[in-house]
């Protein structure tokens, strides 16, 4: 195991990571950016109008996005295996 492998399998794992985290946690900040703005114009400082929406809207996103990530999880623990040898 040298520092190249090491290098690049923290790469494909950093990618990997992003790639199934930035589609919920950019549904998340853009329901959370309009529920805000909502909020501004219309001064209803209720919390729960804040929470909930969000809350909703990640769940959608998971169920939209999962079939997905998990096709990404799966090639990357895949890939991860197939190259177990090569880690000891």
């Amino acid at each position: 195991m040298n520092a190249d492998f090491i290098i690049s399998l923290t790469r494909d794992s950093i990618t990997t990571i992003l790639l199934v985290a930035v589609p919920v946690i950019g549904v998340g900040l853009l329901v959370g950016l309009a529920v805000s703005i909502f909020q501004a114009a219309t001064q209803l400082q209720e919390p729960t109008l804040a929470f909930v929406p969000k809350i909703i809207a990640v769940l959608l996103a998971v169920l939209l996005f999962g079939g997905w990530s998990l096709r990404i999880l799966t090639s990357f623990t895949t890939t991860l295996w197939g190259n177990m040898r090569t880690l000891f």
